[in-house]
């Protein structure tokens, strides 16, 4: 993890491997935003002419490396854009901070420090940059040898990240900045370990495995966990999870981590859809449909990721996390299309499609949660097409069965950055779930199904409980290039939106 540290240190006397500095986009050219002073001053007051000989506009993301002239220190300089210059009494904001900081990280993989020269004019700005920060230093590399990795670096790869970001302009013995780089810090590192595991092929991340990894976390935490294996699960009658699972050698896990705190007026429960591979079952995935698979655990990462930095920052809320883990592969053992599952909650299902398997493992954990009797569920999960189809690669899909609670979720996670959406859930579509075999079938109508999910979902919550579904399908696992603080691959969404949610329902500001 990269190290972060705020500097009381100047400018010009700072040693480290490049300064940052944040350049806007104004109705002329590029305009030097604040904290960068220092800087612009060693280049007598024409370092947004320079940029814009070379072309920089201050473009949100745009990076322009320079040689850093006489009276610094760093041997170059690394201006980042921070998009549309805000008005004269407006600061830039949180989010444009965000995505500068970690653009700029990402610009300097293999580098040992940068200094941060961006406007912090408060402690959310200092957290903003930090995460920014933090999080645009990510690199997944822990499959690649020694060999690899220098060809990767050579060739524009994966390269090691940023070894230390130093924030300068902030306060270290300002309460606020200090509290805001310590959050920032937790929060970051669970996020990236939540892109770890996304990423970590599912022959080493099966079931059994993310059990033990939350396991060993959660101990070192203080956090309780509890594992039902197959034969518990078996025992228990969690027809969804072991009707999944029961096609793979790899069986299934359900693994509950509680974390408590003794003044705590409210309880959150997080449950989170662990398919650690989705070969589609019996109903195979075509070709082209199935190479990223290993990212189906993602709201199961998310979940666990959140719980762990809900402990990590002492928040005074309870918080459970259910962690629905099973591998969907087609096998001579495996549940078929027309089979009829009987669920934890006694209800019977008729899998139309072994495809729908998310929907089964949440169903069990759902129930399962329902039965502590808490203040809110929320469920993640990678669970439909249709609702990248609906919003595209970037934005999840919220569902509720309370509508405020749906609005302040999807205020949160604007609020963090993460861009979200609020969806229905049309009454009009559950009759095209009705079987004429078992209770209900796990699948309906095709036009819809990101909401038809969310419906089938809503019927394993138990009666009087808050409930919201995020679908993460689009932005959980990023295909493109790198960009802001987002890098390709496993992208650690929701976690942050739930830390938040964690926060407020601590001091009871939800709304």
């Amino acid at each position: 993890m990269t190290a972060l540290t705020l500097s009381t240190a100047g400018v010009a006397t700072l040693r480290a491997d490049a300064l940052v500095v944040g350049v806007a986009k104004g109705p002329k050219g590029p305009v030097v935003a604040a904290g960068a002073e220092a800087v612009d001053k060693a280049y007598d007051g024409k370092l947004a002419t320079v940029l814009d000989a070379l072309g920089a506009s201050g473009a949100e993301g745009e990076t322009t490396k320079l040689p850093a002239p006489d009276g610094l220190k760093a041997p170059v300089v690394l201006a980042v854009g921070l998009g549309p210059l805000p008005a004269e009494d407006e600061s830039y904001d949180e989010e444009a901070l965000r995505r500068a900081a970690g653009a700029a990280a990402r610009a300097l993989h293999g580098s040992k420090k940068a200094a941060f020269a961006l406007p912090l004019d408060d402690a959310s700005a200092v957290t903003a940059v930090a995460e920014g920060a933090l999080l645009g230093a990510y690199a997944f590399t822990a499959y690649q040898g020694g060999e690899k990795k220098a060809a990767a670096a050579k060739n524009g790869g994966p390269r090691q990240p940023l070894a230390e970001v130093a924030l300068l302009g902030a306060k270290p013995r300002d309460k606020e900045h200090k509290a805001a780089v310590e959050r920032a810090t937790v929060v970051a590192t669970e996020v990236n370990i939540a892109r770890d595991l996304i990423n970590t092929p599912p022959n080493d991340l099966t079931p059994e495995a993310f059990a033990a990894v939350a396991s060993a976390t959660a101990k070192e935490h203080g956090i309780k966990v509890q594992v039902l294996d197959e034969k518990a699960l078996t025992k228990g009658g969690y027809g969804g999870i072991m009707g999944v699972g029961k096609g793979s050698e790899n069986p299934p896990r359900l693994v509950k981590i509680s974390y408590t705190h003794p003044r705590a007026e409210k309880t959150l429960a997080f449950v989170g859809k662990g398919i650690t591979y989705d070969s589609g079952g019996i109903s195979l995935k075509p070709a082209g449909h199935n190479e990223t698979m290993k990212c189906d655990m993602s709201g199961a990462a998310a979940v666990f990721a959140s719980v762990v930095a809900v402990a990590r920052l002492g928040l005074q809320v309870n918080v459970t996390g259910w962690l629905a883990l099973a591998e969907n592969m087609p096998s001579g053992s495996a549940t078929r299309p027309g089979d009829v599952l009987r669920m934890y909650s006694g209800k019977t299902v008729e899998v139309l499609n072994t495809d729908a398997e998310g929907r089964l493992v949440l169903g069990d954990a759902l129930t399962k949660a329902s039965e502590e009797n808490p203040d809110a569920i929320v469920d993640v999960a990678t669970l439909t097409g249709a609702m990248v189809l609906a919003l595209g690669n970037r934005t999840f899909g919220i569902m509720s069965n309370d509508d405020a609670f749906r609005t302040a979720i999807h205020e949160i996670a604007e609020e963090v950055g993460e861009a979200s959406w609020p969806m229905p859930l049309p009454a009009d579509l559950r009759k095209g779930m009705d079987s004429p075999t078992a209770d209900i079938a796990n699948m309906g109508e095709r036009m819809g199904g990101g909401l038809v999910a969310g419906l089938f979902l809503q019927e394993f919550v138990g009666e009087g409980i808050t409930w919201a579904h995020l679908d993460i399908a689009g932005p959980a696992f990023h295909e493109g290039a790198p960009y802001g603080y987002t890098p390709k691959g496993g992208t650690g969404s929701a976690v942050r939106t739930l830390v938040r949610l964690a926060e407020r329902t601590a001091t009871g500001d939800l709304g």
